[in-house]
């Protein structure tokens, strides 16, 4: 998979990959516009949305409406390493869900893949390269 970013202007910056592009920027108080997320709350939204995908299909195999279900993500933040400590993903059921499902529920968003590389991230590599003249 290849990720092309660009700089559109002020604090933005932009992905484009799989004919999408995802803007970013920063909020007022750090230079930016605060037009879009900032990337760190992508990434904290992407734990939360991966979770939830695995949820929905979840209760869709299973005939479980998804009405009234949501899930709340709850982020701790450590001020003297200035990273996130702890996160916790809070599975709002709502009146009638299965009591036999909730281990099995919570074992699905378990199963998230954005999760799995949190645990065993990959490996990092950053390089420099010119762009030949046209």
């Amino acid at each position: 998979m290849e990720i092309r970013i660009r700089f559109p202007g002020g604090k933005k910056v932009a992905a484009d990959f799989g004919g999408y592009t995802v803007m970013t920027d920063q909020p007022k108080a750090t230079g930016g516009d605060a037009t879009a997320p900032s990337p760190f709350d992508l990434f904290l939204a992407s734990i939360g949305t991966c979770a939830g995908l695995f949820v929905h299909s979840f209760c869709r195999r299973r005939g479980i409406s998804t009405d009234g279900l949501e899930l709340v993500e709850l982020v701790d933040w450590d001020d003297d390493d200035h990273r996130v400590s702890g996160i916790t993903l809070d599975i709002v059921l709502p009146d009638g869900f299965p009591d036999h499902y909730r281990d099995a529920i919570v074992e699905a968003a378990s199963l998230c893949t954005v999760k799995k590389h949190l645990l065993k991230p990959p490996a990092f590599e950053i390089r420099t390269s010119v762009r030949a003249a046209v």
